[in-house]
């Protein structure tokens, strides 16, 4: 799981990890977990894709090394991070 998209939905939503702390209700251990790239409940995703009115494609890339192999996954994981794949 990458949790990149999280913090790039972030900063074009004008959030800070501050805000949703103190105003959202959003744990700092959760937040603590993202950065770690440990895994968080769906609930928590639910949570955060309402505060910052995206989807949860905008919270995390989802990836699998054992169905694609390490290879793949780096390409993968480059081209999410690039924006997609640019056909």
């Amino acid at each position: 799981i990458s949790y990149k998209p999280f913090y790039e939905t972030l900063f074009r939503r004008n959030f800070t990890e501050y805000q949703l702390i103190h105003h959202h209700g959003i744990s700092a251990n959760t937040l603590y977990r993202i950065k770690k790239g440990e895994a968080i409940t769906t609930k928590t995703i639910d949570t955060l894709c309402d505060i910052l009115n995206c989807e949860v494609q905008d919270i995390i890339f989802i990836f699998d090394e054992w169905v694609i192999g390490p290879y793949e996954t780096e390409q993968r994981v480059k081209e999410q991070q690039n924006g997609g794949d640019k056909k």
